[in-house]
């Protein structure tokens, strides 16, 4: 993996995959798999200064991060399943700087590692249970406009990696 200098971006920007295989799909499904571990493992013996710490200057604390990950992510599971339940849904978006910024996201972060690892566990399984084909079905942002199941896998594949790689760099630079 590369890392990237730019600290809003610790594994680069995101870039949609050239090949959407199986193969593609069982390596991006391992990294979601992974995100709790991961994501518990980045903050594990962080104190309440270091966890409301921002990653850089201008971004978000290590604990809008985590709560960010799992309201993410949950919202990505839900629109998994309206995808394969309806056809070519148009989903919700929502404004993630303002949830960054609602009162639950300065609880503790063991509530959304506990979040995080409940839905990725659920998530994990439907994913292992699709079929190729239906990684070509998916629905409408209002934002970014239609997106495949495979494509969104990729994006949620970059996204874990990506904010992860926010705090252990922060840990990194500061010496945690």
């Amino acid at each position: 993996m590369t890392l990237s200098t730019d600290l809003r971006y610790p594994v680069g920007r995101f870039s949609a995959p050239a090949s959407k295989t199986y193969a593609d799909f069982t390596a991006a499904i391992d990294v979601l798999r992974q995100l709790p571990r991961l994501l518990t493992a980045a903050v594990d013996g962080l104190d309440d200064s270091q966890l409301d710490t921002p990653y850089r200057d201008g971004g978000w604390t290590v604990r809008q991060v985590v709560h960010h990950l799992a309201d993410s992510h949950l919202n990505s599971y839900i629109r998994f399943k309206l995808a394969l339940t309806e056809n070519w849904p148009t989903i919700k978006a929502y404004d993630q700087e303002a949830w960054a910024n609602l009162p639950d996201s300065k609880m503790p972060v063991q509530v959304s590692l506990d979040l995080a690892t409940a839905v990725h566990a659920r998530w994990v399984a439907l994913l292992e249970s699709m079929t190729e084909e239906q990684f070509e079905l998916g629905f409408t942002h209002p934002i970014y406009g239609s997106m495949t199941l495979a494509h969104a896998l990729a994006m949620y594949d970059w996204h874990s990696r990506h904010h992860v790689g926010h705090i252990n760099g922060l840990r990194s630079r500061m010496g945690w």
